[in-house]
């Protein structure tokens, strides 16, 4: 499963670690992710991650 980085601040989604403090378990991949997802640092939407 390919990995996502924050365009903005750099956060980087590791689906294999996912994020559970927002609700996503271990495993999810960027695809399975919630639309309305924020970056966990810098707040901007999934549209301004790309696949790292």
């Amino acid at each position: 499963m390919a990995k996502y980085v924050c365009e903005v601040c750099g956060w980087e989604y590791d689906p294999e670690v996912g994020v559970p403090e927002k609700g996503i378990a271990p495993g999810t991949p960027w695809e399975e992710v919630p639309e309305d997802f924020e970056c966990p640092l810098c707040g901007v939407g999934k549209d301004q991650f790309a696949e790292a």
